[in-house]
């Protein structure tokens, strides 16, 4: 079993399940490689806030996100105060955990530290790319189930740790590396791999 299912007349990964939103969710992002900072900034935030929750909880809640973190941008994201962090605890439209919001503007502050010694975000983020010789040859859905973390996301969780980052474990940092393209993990014969 391949893990790719039928919907319509499109053969694609099994998790999107029928709704409509992680669908298009599955087809017009993850998987595709991401180097805008902003986009990886946002994603890697928005991996932490789903910790203990679904992803769907996440995406469903995701504009209201950008809206209350400035789009992601770190910059701004850095500035945020005590103040807003208690403005964001009474907002019923994103996740409203304290220790996760402020490690969002703790990670924005980190972030810039980043970019000041790569220059970009990104090129920090993609040095951790794995070798297409480390990965394995057949992606299917009993290979994914085993895959919850690899010793790329390990060693980049502890590294981003190491510089003060938090919400940064290596399962969470695995899901961000599949979602901004890091690794292909769509499933053999998903029309998006």
């Amino acid at each position: 079993m391949t893990g790719a299912v039928e919907t319509g007349d499109v053969r694609r990964c099994w998790w999107p399940g029928s709704d409509p939103l992680y669908i298009r969710y599955h087809d017009e992002e993850w998987g595709k490689p991401v180097t805008d900072d902003t986009r990886l900034f946002e994603k890697i935030c928005l991996e932490g806030f789903q910790a203990g929750l679904s992803w769907i909880t996440i995406l469903r809640k995701r504009e209201r996100f950008r809206e209350v973190f400035d789009g992601f941008d770190p910059e701004r994201v850095a500035r945020m105060t005590a103040r807003d962090v208690n403005r964001l605890l009474k907002d019923a439209g994103i996740v409203r955990h304290r220790g996760k919001i402020e490690s969002a503007i703790n990670n924005a502050r980190r972030a810039l530290v980043l970019q000041d010694e790569f220059g970009t975000l990104s090129d920090y983020i993609w040095k951790w790319q794995p070798a297409a010789a480390s990965r394995p040859k057949r992606i299917t859905r009993e290979v994914l189930m085993t895959m919850g973390t690899t010793p790329e996301s390990l060693a980049l969780s502890k590294d981003l740790r190491s510089r003060g980052w938090t919400f940064v474990g290596p399962t969470t940092i695995y899901a961000f590396m599949q979602a901004m393209g890091l690794v292909n993990d769509h499933v053999e014969g998903c029309e998006y791999r």
